[in-house]
C-alpha cells in the first residue's frame, strides 16, 4: 500500500535538475493549477467590494451574518473552489497552496478590523488595559484585586510592554485590533512544521492546513495570553514531532535522535514562556508530552521536553503563581472528583438565549461533533496515521479536560488543542497521498463549503455584543479617566470597551453577574435594585454606564430581561439621585448624587 511517510516518495532533483525545474514550472503546471490562479484574485476582489457600506447598526441576533451582503460569501465559497481545483493537480505548488490559505485568513480575520472603528471583543480591551497599567508600573500592578492574576502569569503582557516600548506606542490599542489575523498568520509556521514532519504530500499538508483554519470555530486568537500560549504550545509540539520523524515507510520505525543541544534549549524557552503566560496551556502541554512519551520508541526525544515542562510548571506553581494556587487548591482538587461535570460544563448553557445564538450554538456544537467524526474515520480508514503521533496529539487534552472544568470553557479549550492533530486525521481521508482526486472532488468541497459556512456562524454571530463603535469607546474612556479615584462603575453586562482601564484606581461591577435575588430586586425595580450595589462603594463615588453593547448582549444571552436596559435608563433619567454625567448617541453614563447607603 502506498505510503505518504517523509522519505517514501520519489527522490528529488539535483542542483542542476532543480534549476531546470524551475525554469519550467509553469509548463508543468496543470489546468487545475491554471484555473486556481485564475479564480484566486477574483475571490479577492469579491471580498474587499462586498465591505463597502456594510450597515453594522444592524446587527441583531446573527451578528454580522445578516448584514454582511450576499457578495461576500461569494468570497469563501470561490476560494474553496480554487482550493479544491487546485488539489485536483498533483502539480500545483506550495506557493499556489500557501496564497489560498493566506487568503483565507484575510477574509475570515481581517474582516472585522477593516470594518470597525475599534477594537472587537471587550476581553481583548481588558487585555489591553492590563499591559497599560502593567507600562504606568512598570512591571508588577499594586492594588489590582481580582486582575491580580495576571501579575502571577505575567508573560503576554509584559513581552507586550516591551514592543509597546520598542516601538514608541503608548498603547497596544493601535496593532491590538489585529491580533487575530496575526495570531492566525503565525500558527501557520508550526502547522507546516508538523505535517511537513508526517507527509511531503503537498495537497495533504495544505489540506490538513486548510481543514484547521475552516474548523477553528472556538475564536481564543484574539488578543489574548491563551493565544500567545497556544501559538508556542504549537511550536513546541511542532518541534518535536520534526524530532521524532521520520517514521519509516511500511510501518518500520527509524531510531529516535537525540535532541541538538541548542533545539533542546529553544524547546525549553518556549515551555517558559508558555509556563509563565497562561495557567492552562502548561496542563495541556504535559499532557500532550506525557501521552507522546508512551511508546517506548519516543521517549529519548519527549522526555527531556517532558521534563521541562513539569519541573518549569512547578517552580512557577510554587513561587510566582503561589497566592492563586494556594486560594484555589481546595477546588483545584475536589474538581478532579467531577470528570463528567468538568467536560460538560458550559455546554448545555442556552437557558433563555436569543433563537439566532441557540442555533449557532447547535452548529457550533454539531462542527465539533462532525470533526472529531471525521478524524476518527480518517483514523480507521488510514491505518497508516496509527504510526504517527498525531492520534496521542488529538486525545491528550482530554486529560485536563477531565480533571477541571475551567470555568466552564474546558470542553471548548479541549477542542481548540486537538483540532490540528484531527485537521491531518480528516485530510489523510479527504485527500488520500497518490490518488485521483477529481471524481471525489465535488463532495471534498461541500464538506469544506459546510465546515466553512459552520465557522462563519459560531465565529460572527455574537458580533452585535462584540463591536463597539467609537461613542462607546468615548464613554468608556470618561468614566475611567474622569472620574475620580477609587470610583464604582457599575454596568450591566461586561460588553464596554475599555471597561477595565486603570483597574487599579477603580472599581467596577456587572450587574448580570449578581446573585438571582439581587437581579430579581433590579428587574422588580431598578432604582431600588441598584442600592446593595451602591452600598458596596464605602463612600466612594458611584457611576452607571450603559451602551448600545450592553443591550446587544443582554439580548443575546437572555440574563436579564430584553426590556431591562430600556427601563433602566428611563428610571435613572427620572431619578432625582442621578445626574447624567456623559451623554453620546451610544452610551450614556450617570452619576450617583443621592443619600450614602449604608
Amino acid at each position: 500500500m502506498p505510503q505518504p511517510e517523509r522519505g517514501a516518495g520519489p527522490a528529488g532533483p539535483g542542483r542542476a535538475g532543480r534549476f531546470r525545474s524551475g525554469l519550467s514550472r509553469t509548463r508543468r503546471w496543470g489546468p487545475g493549477t491554471w484555473t486556481a490562479i485564475v479564480v484566486l484574485p477574483l475571490a479577492i476582489a469579491v471580498w474587499l467590494l462586498s465591505l463597502r457600506g456594510v450597515p453594522l447598526d444592524r446587527m441583531g441576533d446573527l451578528g454580522l451574518l445578516q448584514v454582511l451582503p450576499k457578495l461576500f460569501w461569494v468570497a469563501p465559497a470561490l476560494l474553496t473552489l480554487g482550493f479544491c481545483v487546485a488539489a485536483t493537480d498533483r502539480r500545483t505548488s506550495h506557493g499556489c497552496f500557501a496564497a489560498y490559505v493566506l487568503s483565507l485568513i484575510a477574509v475570515i480575520h481581517a474582516t472585522p478590523p477593516l470594518l470597525y472603528p475599534e477594537l472587537r471583543y471587550a476581553w481583548g480591551w481588558k487585555h489591553v488595559a492590563v499591559v497599560e497599567a502593567m507600562l504606568r508600573h512598570d512591571g508588577t500592578v499594586p492594588g489590582a484585586g481580582g486582575f491580580d492574576i495576571y501579575n502571577q502569569w505575567p508573560g503576554f503582557f509584559e513581552l507586550n510592554a516591551v514592543l509597546v516600548r520598542a516601538i514608541g506606542l503608548e498603547s497596544p490599542l493601535g496593532y491590538a485590533a489585529w491580533a487575530q489575523p496575526i495570531f492566525n498568520l503565525l500558527m501557520l509556521g508550526p502547522l507546516l512544521l508538523l505535517y511537513r514532519s508526517i507527509t511531503n504530500d503537498r495537497r495533504l499538508i495544505w489540506g490538513a492546513v486548510w481543514i484547521y483554519y475552516a474548523c477553528s470555530w472556538v475564536a481564543q486568537d484574539y488578543f489574548a495570553p491563551q493565544a500567545f500560549a497556544f501559538l508556542l504550545f504549537m511550536c513546541v509540539m511542532a518541534l518535536v514531532v520534526k524530532q521524532l520523524a521520520p517514521f519509516g515507510p511500511r510501518g518500520k520505525v527509524t531510531t529516535r535522535r537525540r535532541w541538538p543541544r541548542g533545539l533542546l534549549i529553544l524547546v525549553l524557552i518556549l515551555e517558559a514562556a508558555i509556563v509563565s503566560s497562561h495557567p492552562l496551556t502548561p496542563m495541556m502541554l504535559i499532557s500532550a508530552l506525557l501521552l507522546l512519551s508512551l511508546p517506548r520508541r519516543n521517549r529519548r526525544v519527549v522526555l527531556p521536553a517532558l521534563a521541562g515542562a513539569i519541573v518549569l510548571t512547578a517552580v512557577w506553581n510554587s513561587t510566582v503563581a503561589r497566592p492563586y494556587m494556594a486560594e484555589n487548591l481546595n477546588h483545584l482538587i475536589g474538581a478532579l472528583a467531577r470528570p463528567e461535570a468538568n467536560i460538560w460544563s458550559g455546554v448545555a448553557r442556552l437557558g433563555d438565549a436569543a433563537p439566532g445564538q441557540i442555533m449557532a450554538a447547535w452548529v457550533e456544537r454539531g462542527l465539533s461533533a462532525g470533526v472529531l467524526l471525521l478524524a476518527a474515520t480518517g483514523f480507521i480508514a488510514r491505518r497508516w496515521t496509527r504510526r504517527t503521533p498525531l492520534p496521542l496529539l488529538m486525545l491528550a487534552p482530554l486529560l485536563p479536560g477531565v480533571a477541571n472544568a475551567y470555568g466552564g470553557e474546558m470542553v471548548f479549550r479541549a477542542y481548540m488543542f486537538a483540532l490540528p492533530a484531527a485537521a491531518f486525521l480528516i485530510a489523510a481521508l479527504l485527500f488520500p497521498p497518490r490518488k485521483r482526486l477529481r471524481v471525489r472532488m465535488p463532495v471534498v468541497y461541500v464538506l469544506l463549503l459546510a465546515m466553512l459556512g459552520s465557522l462563519a456562524i459560531g465565529y460572527y454571530c455574537k458580533e452585535a455584543e462584540n463591536y463597539f463603535t467609537a461613542d462607546e469607546a468615548a464613554a468608556t474612556r470618561y468614566v475611567t479617566t474622569r472620574t475620580p479615584t477609587g470610583s464604582l462603575i457599575i454596568s450591566v453586562t461586561f460588553a464596554a470597551p475599555g471597561l477595565e482601564m486603570r483597574y487599579d484606581q477603580h472599581q467596577d461591577m456587572q450587574i448580570d453577574e449578581e446573585n438571582l435575588t439581587n437581579r430579581r430586586m433590579l428587574v422588580k425595580d431598578p432604582v431600588a435594585g441598584l442600592e446593595p450595589l451602591i452600598a458596596r462603594a464605602e463612600k466612594n463615588p458611584v457611576y452607571i454606564l450603559l451602551n448600545r453593547a450592553q443591550a446587544a448582549a443582554v439580548d443575546l444571552s437572555g440574563a436579564m430581561p430584553t426590556d431591562f436596559m430600556g427601563r433602566l435608563n428611563s428610571a435613572l433619567s427620572r431619578s432625582p439621585d442621578f445626574t447624567v454625567a456623559y451623554r453620546n448617541e451610544d452610551a450614556v453614563v450617570y452619576r450617583y448624587d443621592g443619600p450614602e447607603i449604608r
